[in-house]
């Protein structure tokens, strides 16, 4: 790592000012868990270890369905974006991948493209596909879907953009490519419901031979949008069947956001693992719809419970666990760099929580039927203030104590809105 983008010296000045309250925080915790038993070292460590991707899109301003309203500062290309993806886990240390997504950042070499992001410290995770946007080059148009499109042509194409992205992922270092089709219908009759389906399927498959023998195929579901009345993989029970079809390597991933409101996504999890299917995440936070808000900014205990069903996942693990998880969201109204800072904290105090939680009596609880026990071991973890933990373990690994404020020291927006090209405004997709 020989670029980072905000100086050593910045960070140890700003930690210099927080370490004698953090360590009294600390100290202060683990005398707390200790008496419950938890070593707060291990808690520490275990925090330390864990990461989540982000999104090369969302170091962008996002749009509502009307207008995106830009930001002077933001990246214009995927070089651009990197940078800003670097300075979210040189300060957070919790995010050391990157997520692209293509076309969006295709470029002429991806050596060199790998070899820019690990001077930055950074790795690449999943690939990800467009086939719900039409591009300027495109000889058939996705109007009538994508691997479920009445065209074959347009099926085809759908299929070698999949394989071109695994060909991509696989000079970035990549080993899962993610599959999500905006593919439905608006209207009552508009397409055959099963046809529909079966098309997916048999183009979709296409796409699962191609895969490297260390590949995973992740399965995106959705509820509805960019379609209204149908969507061709719509929930899990859509996902998880067309997983089981295409073979061992397909796995399904969950976005927080794509279910109806009050969803047990919890529960979806817990099915998910119990077949082996469970392959990853994209967090986010909703109030009506796919709103795709900042993670835990409406409903943070859903991510505990979200969480809470992982670690039982992992002390019981089928094949294959080894679930993704990445950040999906749009930052309209935000600076991205703050909100995936944010965010990042938010995944990870939850993640920090759930190891929290009293196994042992949950189980016992749960076994004798006695609901508010079971509950209140839950309970009790939840309200635990983590907060130290995960900024003891940003310390430790050269991050900052406090993200937010030292980010804002740093003036890195500000900075970079005199060295980009401003971004146009925007129409939203109406």
């Amino acid at each position: 790592m020989s670029n980072l983008p905000i100086s050593r010296e910045l960070i140890d000045e700003a930690n210099a000012r927080q370490i004698d309250a953090l360590e009294d925080e600390y100290a202060a915790l683990g005398r707390k868990l200790e008496r419950a038993g938890i070593g707060i070292d291990a808690i520490k460590t275990r925090v330390a270890n864990f990461s989540v991707a982000v999104p090369s899109w969302g170091a962008g301003r996002g749009g509502t369905r009307f207008a995106k309203f830009p930001m002077a500062g933001e990246p214009t290309n995927i070089q651009e974006k990197l940078e800003d993806c670097a300075v979210i886990n040189q300060l957070g240390r919790l995010t050391p991948r990157v997520s692209p997504h293509f076309p969006w950042d295709k470029v002429s070499d991806y050596k060199g493209l790998r070899e820019e992001a690990a001077s930055l410290g950074l790795g690449f995770d999943a690939v990800n596909s467009n086939t719900f946007q039409d591009q300027q080059d495109q000889a058939q148009t996705y109007a009538t879907g994508s691997l479920s499109s009445t065209i074959e042509a347009t099926r085809q194409q759908a299929v070698e953009h999949n394989i071109e992205c695994i060909e991509i992922g696989r000079q970035l270092g990549a080993t899962d490519l993610t599959v999500w089709v905006g593919d439905g219908t608006n209207f009552p009759g508009q397409q055959d419901l099963g046809r529909s389906l079966d098309r997916y399927l048999e183009a979709a498959a296409q796409v699962y031979a191609a895969l490297p023998d260390d590949w995973r195929m992740l399965l995106e579901h959705k509820m509805f949008e960019p379609a209204f009345y149908s969507t061709v993989i719509n929930d899990w029970g859509s996902s998880i069947l067309a997983a089981q079809e295409l073979g061992p390597k397909a796995k399904c991933l969950v976005d927080l956001g794509h279910h109806a409101p009050n969803v047990n996504i919890e529960q979806i999890v817990a099915r998910l693992h119990r077949f082996g299917k469970l392959g990853g995440f994209h967090f986010n936070d909703s109030k009506y719809g796919d709103d795709d808000l900042d993670s835990g900014s409406i409903n943070p205990h859903q991510l505990f419970l979200v969480f809470n069903e992982l670690v039982e996942a992992e002390l019981n693990p089928r094949d294959g666990f080894k679930p993704a998880y990445m950040i999906d969201q749009s930052h309209n109204v935000t600076d991205p760099i703050e909100s995936m800072l944010s965010s990042a904290e938010a995944i990870g105090q939850c993640f920090a929580k759930a190891l929290l939680v009293d196994r042992e009596a949950l189980h016992l609880s749960q076994e004798a039927n006695d609901t508010m026990m079971a509950f209140q071991a839950l309970r009790r973890a939840y309200n635990v203030d983590v907060s130290p933990i995960l900024a003891k373990a940003r310390l430790e690994a050269g991050g900052a104590i406090d993200v937010l404020g030292t980010y804002r020291e740093s003036r890195w927006r500000e900075r970079k809105a005199q060295e980009r090209r401003a971004v146009g405004l925007g129409a939203g997709i109406v």
